[in-house]
């Protein structure tokens, strides 16, 4: 079939749904010169691709699917070539009930349908999605075969690399080390904080968190995993012959012009050792801290915390709340040539110029307390702590804020109020921690809407009252909500954003603290004099149409 025949059958479906008029399709017709009929259209405005696409569907009886919104098994997707997927416009997605599922732009080219049944052995059950969806998840899926394809060539009758040869640059060109940096470069590009490389029973899984969410993008043979976890145990200067007990390392690169370092852990699991990559990227922690997302009082609160020449600023929340990046925010803020700035962590994520930073070796003996005992000898004047994990390192650390040093640290508690009872539960006697903290600052990170298809809605007054969203009686506000394209991966969010709860401690807090007031007595007191709580500078935020409630509901308690 012609392409010109292919377009008039499908001018003539158009027609017919009433997508688009006769004198369109002629005019789209005589100016196709090799391009397809849906790009022609699309580039004269007269139908999206989205609308053509579901006009075939319905007209065929056939399903539509959004590409980016389902999940896509990697098998199938093997099971064509790419020059075949490209010269038809069709992306194998599933395997269900002996039958290949793939989506075309064009489910109604038999020769395509044909072509496929005889490559694959299988019955084909067409589906229908937009053509340059299709386009960009088969160049995706590409890329990662041509790759694997190419490691899987390169691979067989290899045996494993010794330390000595990757020193010696012997493997630079090797197809593992082709395959791990395109798992790592595509990482980077994606914005992903997390990858993870998984073993399975008989296959090997790779995954990217993106915006707190797990994403699959790939899976391939087993065989390949024994030199992809030795290539990244010598990138990381583990013991590669070492496979029965965790191992810790990082290595950096540098992509596109921006450094980006990688904490890396592996753990021995029943289908071998399994890694997780956290990506630490240098310009994150360049971020001021205007650039978090607070709203202007909670602003004004951690900012005359952090202009006082002592005291503490405490930062709450669960692990992955984003703590780390607003404390060297802070410390972005605070750092002068005239002051002597220095960190105690476990581990130090980020490598800055600048800052005296100081690795906790617990073997050793070097515990937060031991290094901050120390630390106070050297004349800081200010000291950021990683963590207050236990009476020791929480009563050095008071001490520290009430001797004239500005102290920035972190702690696990779920809101900034109960932030005091836990630094009294670790044995820090509440008079002390009272006097010595300026702020608490406890934190969530939300994702943000997408600005380029976010929607606008009126909510049911009920679903509000029942959440406590704040509104007024009979006029429910407009309020925005997730949809998905293509430029946010179909998900409907696109970067994330911090939800904060700030309260400064005053007299009264002060008082309360003394007199051993639980949590929720102070979380009042602090409320009273103003506090934002999580869930209502999260409902302002929705409010602004930076997000949702839903995705407010899920990561404030």
């Amino acid at each position: 079939m012609t392409a010109a025949a292919s377009g008039k059958r499908l001018g003539r479906v158009l027609v017919q749904s009433g997508l688009i008029n006769q004198e369109q399709l002629d005019s789209a017709l005589a100016d196709t010169s090799g391009r397809s009929l849906c790009a022609v259209l699309v580039e004269m405005k007269v139908a999206d691709e989205g609308a053509i696409a579901r006009a075939i569907a319905e007209s065929m009886g056939l399903p539509f699917v959004d590409i980016g919104a389902i999940e896509i098994d990697p098998t199938a997707t093997t099971m064509v070539s790419v020059d075949i997927a490209r010269r038809h416009m069709a992306l194998p997605i599933k395997i269900q009930d002996d039958e290949l599922i793939v989506a075309l732009s064009d489910p109604a080219n038999i020769f395509a349908i044909d072509d496929l049944r005889i490559v694959t052995g299988y019955d084909i059950r067409p589906v229908v999605a937009p053509e340059s969806d299709l386009l960009q998840a088969i160049e995706r899926f590409a890329t990662m075969s041509e790759n694997v394809e190419d490691m899987m060539g390169g691979i067989e009758g290899t045996t494993d690399l010794t330390a000595e040869e990757v020193s010696a640059g012997e493997d630079a060109e090797a197809p593992v080390a082709k395959i791990l940096n395109h798992i790592v470069t595509e990482a980077i590009r994606q914005g992903a904080g997390d990858i993870y490389i998984e073993p399975g029973e008989h296959d090997l899984r790779v995954r990217y968190r993106v915006d707190g969410v797990c994403q699959e993008i790939m899976r391939s043979p087993k065989k390949i995993h024994r030199q992809l976890m030795s290539r990244l145990k010598i990138q990381c200067a583990m013991d590669i012959a070492e496979k029965r007990i965790p191992q810790d390392g990082r290595f950096g690169v540098v992509l596109d012009g921006k450094s980006v370092d990688f904490r890396v852990a592996v753990l021995p699991t029943v289908h071998g050792e399994m890694s997780v990559m956290r990506l630490l990227r240098k310009d994150a922690i360049m971020m001021s801290l205007e650039d978090l997302g607070f709203l202007e009082q909670p602003m004004e609160r951690v900012m005359d915390a952090i202009d006082k020449p002592y005291g503490a600023l405490l930062v709450t929340g669960p692990t992955g709340s984003g703590k780390s990046t607003t404390l060297y925010a802070a410390i972005n803020k605070t750092t002068k040539p005239t002051v002597n700035l220095i960190t105690v962590e476990d581990p130090v994520e980020y490598r800055l110029e600048g800052l005296s930073q100081v690795q906790v070796h617990e073997k050793a003996g070097l515990t937060f307390a031991a290094a901050l005992r120390s630390i106070l000898r050297q004349d800081p004047d200010v000291v950021m702590i990683g963590e207050i994990r236990d009476k020791e390192t929480a009563t050095i650390a008071i001490e520290a804020a009430l001797t004239g040093h500005l102290v920035l640290s972190t702690l696990h508690t779920n809101d900034a109020p109960s932030a005091l009872t836990r630094l009294t539960e670790m044995g820090v006697e509440p008079f002390l921690s009272a006097s010595a903290i300026n702020c608490v600052l406890a934190q969530r990170l939300a994702r943000r809407l997408c600005k380029d298809c976010r929607e606008k809605y009126t909510p049911d007054e009920e679903a509000l009252q029942r959440i406590g969203f704040p509104y007024e009686p009979g006029h429910p506000p407009q309020l925005f909500r997730a949809v998905g394209c293509t430029k946010c991966n179909n998900i409907g969010y696109k970067g994330r954003m911090g939800v904060h709860e700030v309260m400064s401690v005053t007299e009264e807090i002060e008082r309360a603290c003394v007199n051993h007031a639980s949590g929720d007595e102070i979380g009042r007191i602090a409320v009273e004099q103003g506090m934002k709580t999580l869930r209502d500078d999260g409902f302002a935020k929705v409010g602004m149409g930076l997000t949702s409630i839903e995705e407010i509901m899920r990561v404030v308690v």
